[in-house]
């Protein structure tokens, strides 16, 4: 399969990218008069640009059928957690009647919807069968030092090699928080390697005993209204991107990143990094995170809002903006705009559902929609950044 006439962020000009089974197997200058040298189906784009499928570094998969949740602002995690399980008690427990199995798979259509191909759950291990994206567990977690009891020897414990630990950490705005921080530093007696999550409160003088810092700066400002100083610690340790589950901040991953921008402290490569090649590094993802040869063939293409070679169009696009998801080589999302294309070409379309942002169709890959009606048989009042057909909203697998 070809895709052709993308502009791959970070390259000038236009590209064609050819996907041999679950890999790239070559990255060309595109050319309009020049046939391909083989016979395979291309797909033809305008004014499109491409990236790596998105690495989100931190989500709670089972956690993103809640809406977000706070009755005021807090000045730590500790005070937020206790908080809503008061004021909130009703909805928690409606949500928590779903089957875990199915708020399990809306995270993962979370992520996918957003051009996310590879997302880190954190939190107990879950048993997911049937993967659309790839689901990274392969680390020891540990909630955090309030909430996670015993943490110091499950830091501690013997025989766990080099597996990363991921905790939250520093999430707050006050003395505690840093103190939390020097405690969790102080206890590391092995120097575990620790991928801290959100560090609000981390300083330049800590960064370093950590092997990388998770920025999610979208919950930390619904939470907080303040977030890790990202432009001095990523001076001192990688900085990768998680978005956190719908509990403390949007479905919209988009959202994140435009308020990302507005902090000033990452411009739109830097931000563009964090969600591809570096947190591809911190995880140990030798093949992912680059769009080049030899490469997983995780591709998210975007229609680009504003003219074709302006740089400040990279992160201007939104859910409805994303014409094509790629995961491994297999198409898991495409606008309908292309489906005349794919199916010319006789690349398989079989077992896509509909849904709509307004009056822009998308295919999804398996059956969104009865996803969403099962889902709201146990919490009607369970909310989705889309519609979905009334009739016929799956194509069959021999279409």
């Amino acid at each position: 399969m070809w895709l052709h006439n993308v502009h791959i962020a970070g390259l000038r000009g236009s590209s064609r990218i050819r996907i041999l089974d679950n890999k790239i197997k070559s990255v060309l200058p595109d050319n309009k008069t020049k046939q391909t040298n083989d016979n395979s189906p291309g797909i033809y784009f305008e004014n499109a640009i491409a990236f790596p499928g998105f690495i989100n570094s931190h989500d709670h998969l089972d956690f993103n059928v809640y809406p977000s949740l706070r009755s005021r602002l807090y000045v730590n995690y500790e005070e937020w957690g206790r908080d809503i399980h008061v004021q909130f008690a009703d909805i928690i427990q409606q949500v928590l009647k779903i089957p875990l199995a199915f708020r399990i798979q809306w995270g993962v259509y979370k992520n996918l919807l957003n051009g996310v191909t590879t997302v880190v759950n954190h939190g107990a291990l879950l048993q997911i069968p049937d993967k659309l994206i790839t689901i990274y567990q392969e680390c020891a977690v540990l909630h955090s030092v309030q909430f996670e009891k015993n943490w110091k020897w499950k830091l501690n414990r013997p025989f766990i090699g080099k597996t990363p630990f991921v905790i939250h950490t520093g999430e707050g705005t006050d003395e505690e928080a840093a103190r939390e921080i020097d405690q969790l530093v102080r206890w590391n007696v092995f120097n575990r390697n620790i991928i801290g999550i959100h560090g609000v409160a981390m300083n330049e003088k800590q960064a370093p005993h950590f092997k990388a810092l998770v920025w999610c700066p979208a919950s930390n400002y619904f939470l907080l209204n303040n977030t890790a100083p990202v432009d001095s610690l990523r001076l001192k340790i990688p900085v990768i991107f998680g978005t956190d589950s719908t509990l403390t901040a949007s479905w919209n991953l988009w959202d994140h990143f435009q308020l990302a921008r507005k902090t000033g402290m990452v411009n739109d490569e830097d931000l563009l990094s964090m969600v591809t090649s570096i947190p591809a590094q911190v995880w140990g993802f030798r093949e992912s995170g680059r769009i080049a040869d030899n490469y997983l063939a995780d591709i998210t293409i975007v229609q680009k809002r504003n003219s074709p070679n302006s740089p400040e169009s990279l992160f201007d696009a939104g859910q409805p903006d994303i014409l094509l998801v790629m995961h491994h080589g297999k198409i898991i999302l495409f606008d309908s705009n292309l489906l005349n294309q794919l199916t010319r070409a006789g690349i398989e379309t079989g077992g896509f559902s509909r849904i709509y942002y307004d009056n822009r169709c998308k295919y999804v890959k398996e059956d969104l929609p009865a996803l969403v009606q099962k889902i709201r048989q146990y919490y009607p009042g369970a909310e989705f950044p889309f519609t979905c057909a009334g009739d016929a909203t799956i194509i069959p697998a021999d279409k």
